[in-house]
């Protein structure tokens, strides 16, 4: 019988990070992952010559308040990746303004204020609470920070979380701020996170804007692969295994405790088993709870069948035989609006919108030196907010139709954003919400796990143990949540809990 200390389900990051943690201080790791590559959504593919990012646009932060800064240097991967410091935060247009929003606080104050004069309260207010929020989040004791939230001196160490642990985003600037083109530019990258400002977790949004005016935008030379590469390497480095191209099926339950997993290979029904005290989920937890028995599926479905999945998005990976600066592409990301939409309101609308419509965003990755490409040419994506019912009830023609319907309209939507850059595509693909649901098995293609709602983020997160001992869980659908640094720290924190 092969027995281990910990087996892990699934080698997205939060696996992955969990994994490492748990490898580097001898525990015996294994880890089963489904997908031939590690990585879930930090991964990227070949497409002739263009390595496609599947994923990153932009990873948040690396400065002094980072707490995955603290992570990838304990597991030893920040010397083997290199960062490349992205220009800007982001461009906005929407018809009436067109701004490039820069990603250092007092620089966005300070132009923010030029432009929008009356307002100048309303935006230092506003950095200076997400600024806040995030430094008080940092100084939270991990070990025991949901107990911290309960003790009655909490507010006189954490005032801004104790204020606006409940609060949305769109309530917080519909108070600070009148301007509505402003209020809409602060809001921009919202699909990064959700899809509805009114029903945004104002902590979760703080923490990650903040770390992004704070730390600035980073992407890694060569993709997200390199970051998932470095971690699996750490665990095969520190004695662990790691095995692909097969499923875990079954959670093996004796007298209430973990004791194993059975699995198998893709596409084969015969089935193995793995032994191990202990056993990390990275994976949606009603894949979960699907693989336990019955009672087990009580206990962990009692916490989680009234929660909101997240949203999905819907990719459009786009190769061009030049440098996008020759048809006037200058900045890295640039968000585009609707011209009909007018106030934060309309936000969650327009991500419902005919795909002709529906607010997008455009990531030229040729404005930095991605290691993506040869020279001479791009990769770039657009990238929009998508849901499984955009899909659903097609058969398999209709679905194909329907995304080459979509694939020329937002092609169509680009070439008026920069005219002239049809001609130059050599190479097309669009990913969806099924896409996302086929490769990383999360229901819907949901790419957070549980939507950052006040009631489902900081100290109402799920948590990493499960009520079933032995059994935790590490990924966007536990704390803290979605995104590239969320399920890192996930994965983080969850081995910390163990050891």
């Amino acid at each position: 019988m092969q027995k281990y200390d910990v087996i892990i389900i699934g080698a997205g990051l939060g696996g992955l990070s969990a994994g490492a943690a748990l490898a580097k201080k001898g525990k015996r790791v294994c880890l089963i992952e489904q997908h031939s590559i590690p990585g879930g959504c930090a991964t990227s593919f070949k497409r002739g010559d263009f390595s496609v990012e599947v994923g990153l646009h932009e990873m948040d932060g690396l400065d002094a308040y980072d707490v995955k800064l603290k992570v990838l240097q304990e597991l030893g991967v920040m010397q083997t990746l290199e960062f490349i410091r992205l220009p800007e935060f982001y461009r906005f247009s929407h018809g009436r303004i067109d701004i490039a929003m820069p990603d250092e606080t007092q620089e966005a104050i300070t132009s923010l204020s030029e432009k929008f004069p009356l307002e100048k309260k309303g935006i230092e207010k506003f950095f200076d609470t997400i600024v806040t929020i995030r430094k008080e989040i940092f100084h939270l004791p991990s070990a025991r920070w949901k107990v911290w939230l309960m003790l009655p001196v909490f507010p006189l160490f954490f005032p801004k979380l104790t204020k606006y642990k409940l609060h949305n985003v769109g309530d917080f600037l519909d108070s600070i701020i009148e301007d509505d083109d402003l209020k809409l530019l602060l809001l921009a990258n919202l699909q990064y996170y959700h899809d509805d400002p009114y029903s945004m977790s104002l902590i979760y949004y703080s923490a990650a804007q903040a770390s992004y005016f704070e730390g600035g935008g980073h992407y890694i030379k060569g993709g997200s692969q390199e970051l998932s590469n470095a971690l699996a390497g750490v665990i095969e480095t520190y004695g662990g295994q790691l095995i692909y191209k097969h499923e875990v099926t079954e959670i093996l339950i004796e007298k209430g405790n973990v004791v194993g997993v059975g699995y198998h290979k893709k596409r084969k029904s015969e089935k193995n088993y793995l032994y191990a005290d202990t056993v990390i989920a990275n994976a949606a937890v009603s894949n979960v709870i699907s693989m336990l028995p019955q009672k087990q599926q009580e206990i962990l479905g009692a916490k989680t069948d009234n929660l909101q999945a997240s949203i999905s998005l819907l990719t459009l990976y786009l190769g061009f035989d030049i440098k996008l600066e020759e048809v006037g592409s200058q900045h890295y990301s640039t968000f585009l609006f609707d011209k009909n939409v007018r106030t934060i309101k309309e936000i969650k609308e327009s991500h419902r919108a005919p795909f002709d419509k529906r607010s997008f965003v455009f990531v030229d990755y040729s404005q930095i030196d991605s290691g993506l490409t040869p020279k001479g040419k791009s990769l770039g994506v657009i990238g929009t907010v998508d849901y499984i019912n955009d899909w659903d009830g097609l058969d398999k023609d209709a679905y194909t139709q329907k995304k080459e319907e979509v694939t020329q309209i937002l092609i169509h939507r680009l070439e008026t954003l920069h005219p002239g850059i049809k001609e130059h595509i050599v190479y097309s693909e669009l990913g969806t919400s099924k896409t996302i649901e086929r490769y990383t098995m999360n229901p819907g293609g949901s790419v957070y796990g549980y939507a950052q709602t006040p009631k489902q983020s900081g100290m109402y997160r799920l948590g990493h143990k499960t009520g079933i001992k032995g059994l935790y869980l590490a990924s966007a659908w536990s704390s803290p949540g979605g995104g590239f640094s969320g399920a890192i720290l996930s994965g983080w924190f969850c081995a910390q809990e163990i050891l």
